[in-house]
């Protein structure tokens, strides 16, 4: 069956630094694009970061451009999201998601888009 696990959440000071992954089972990984969305207490889950199935295509919000990169790895099976210079409004759910496209590019508007979810990975940053 379908298993998407994210690792690599916790508790950091403003400024620091975080590494996500998201390692997937069960289904075609490098036939998806692949996401990280987040939601805070109270806030509606949105979208972070996305990539193409192939790598070659990356899209960010604009609250996180240049602090967050977001890579994968094929063979791996992985989706990384760096995360540097965190602030206190990055606190929230990390959630992984998978997007079956035929085209090699991705979006991150909306969570329905996307087909496959993990169960979240907490990050804290303190002020």
């Amino acid at each position: 069956q379908v298993q998407m696990l994210e690792t690599g959440g916790g508790l950091v000071q403003a400024g620091g630094s975080l590494r996500l992954a998201c390692t997937a089972s069960g289904f075609l990984f490098d036939e998806y694009a692949m996401a990280w969305f987040r939601q805070a207490p109270g806030k509606e889950r949105e979208g972070v970061s996305c990539i193409s199935k192939s790598g070659g295509s990356t899209n960010y919000a604009d609250s996180v451009k240049g602090r967050f990169t977001i890579s994968r790895d094929n063979a791996k099976k992985t989706v990384y999201l760096q995360m540097d210079n965190l602030k206190p409004e990055d606190t929230a759910i990390y959630y992984c998601a998978a997007d079956f496209l035929f085209t090699d590019y991705c979006k991150a508007s909306s969570a329905d888009d996307y087909d496959y979810w993990g169960q979240g990975t907490q990050v804290t940053v303190s002020s």
